[in-house]
């Protein structure tokens, strides 16, 4: 049977499964993807639910409301931190909980984190299917030939993938896995959340225009860059219409980040928010002029659809897993080389300057961030179920 990425045809095969959706915690955007999941696939007798490692964990401290959720949230661990669970004792768990549940289909996030290679292989060793839900691409990190060779027969034991975009799509193809067998609408937010005419009555949280970037503080968001540039654009722009930057986020950098304003002596026009769960941010989102991703490296980069659905302009890193498939270049933003500091605040001081209309380019990206929401995801798990449920 073919199915393409954007079919709605679930044959009768699929008919009273079992399917779970694993991520090692679920943070607002994974509850967002298995919601619409469960009511796409729910009428189709296929019974969606949830599986986590834990309810939280330090790289990502989400404070996400699991009541009145309409799956069901299996937890593995309630007491622990995702990173301060034992090894051995993760994985007893883990293969203990799905021997109980037992499972027909597995959609498992990636295959780096021991826990989705000891699902996967419980999968494999049951009879089970199992779905890779991927965003790596090819320029992630440097290559070397032996891995790319492991990561094949890892992908070989998968029998389809839900992927964030093109490059995914790509990368998935040089690993061997058939064109036929990957589908889209992994990388995607509760759009509705940052609903522009929900969110723009918020106060007001600073008095001036700005610029906003809402990042972990580690090397790869390249913040040192973003700073570097945005002291030049204030170095070039009329400071009476100068727009400020607001930097969300905190990690490991922080105190990096906090003398290379003092050397730069941008203090004043600089603020650091630290780190806030997604409520606190809306009022960022709701009146901050353009967003700003700088990343080196990035698998998709999820604030650029928050971003977008929040109605703003988006100024995104060439090297986003997200820009290609996001990004339409000079309507709803623009891209840029994060090696290139001259290049972005060019791009600051385009983005400032009265002869863009930044309205009609926020509309751009709220229009097309909405072929991005969770129903994308849904659809794609969907056509990932027909697909394994119809594979010999």
């Amino acid at each position: 049977m073919n199915i393409d990425a954007f079919s709605n045809t679930v044959v009768l095969e699929t008919k009273n499964l079992k399917v779970g959706i694993f991520f090692t915690n679920f943070g607002p955007y994974h509850i967002a993807r298995v919601k619409a999941a469960r009511d796409i696939c729910q009428p189709l007798g296929i019974n969606i639910f949830g599986l986590e490692i834990a309810r939280s964990s330090v790289e990502y401290p989400w404070q996400s409301k699991t009541d009145h959720l309409n799956f069901d949230l299996i937890t593995i661990s309630s007491d622990h931190r995702y990173e301060h669970i034992p090894r051995k004792k993760l994985i007893s768990d883990l293969i203990k909980k799905l021997n109980e549940i037992n499972p027909d289909i597995l959609l498992l996030s990636g295959y780096s984190e021991i826990s989705m290679l000891v699902a996967l292989f419980w999968s494999k060793s049951r009879g089970k299917k199992a779905v890779l839900m991927s965003e790596s691409k090819q320029d992630d990190a440097p290559r070397s030939r032996y891995k790319e060779l492991f990561k094949k027969f890892i992908v070989s034991f998968y029998d389809a993938a839900i992927v964030g975009g093109q490059p995914h799509q790509r990368y998935l193809e040089n690993l061997d896995m058939p064109k036929d067998s990957i589908f889209f609408g992994y990388d995607v937010v509760n759009n509705n959340d940052f609903d522009r005419d929900k969110i723009r009555h918020l106060p007001r949280p600073i008095k001036f225009p700005f610029f906003l970037a809402i990042n972990r503080f580690i090397p790869k968001k390249n913040l040192i860059f973003l700073l570097s540039a945005y002291a030049q654009y204030l170095q070039r722009v009329d400071q009476t219409s100068a727009w400020h930057l607001v930097l969300c986020g905190d990690g490991e950098m922080r105190s990096q980040i906090e003398q290379k304003i003092f050397e730069l002596g941008i203090q004043d026009q600089v603020h650091l928010t630290g780190f806030l769960q997604q409520a606190e941010l809306l009022p960022y989102f709701a009146h901050a002029k353009c967003f700003v991703h700088t990343s080196t490296t990035e698998q998709w980069g999820l604030v650029v659809n928050e971003a977008m659905a929040a109605g703003l302009p988006v100024l995104v890193s060439n090297r986003c897993g997200c820009y290609e498939d996001l990004l339409i270049e000079g309507i709803n933003g623009f891209g840029f080389d994060p090696e290139d500091q001259a290049e972005l605040t060019n791009l600051m001081l385009k983005m400032s300057a009265k002869y863009i209309d930044l309205e009609e380019m926020g509309k751009a990206a709220l229009m097309h961030i909405q072929n991005f929401s969770p129903n994308y995801f849904a659809q794609g798990v969907q056509n990932a179920i027909a697909f394994v449920s119809n594979k010999s």
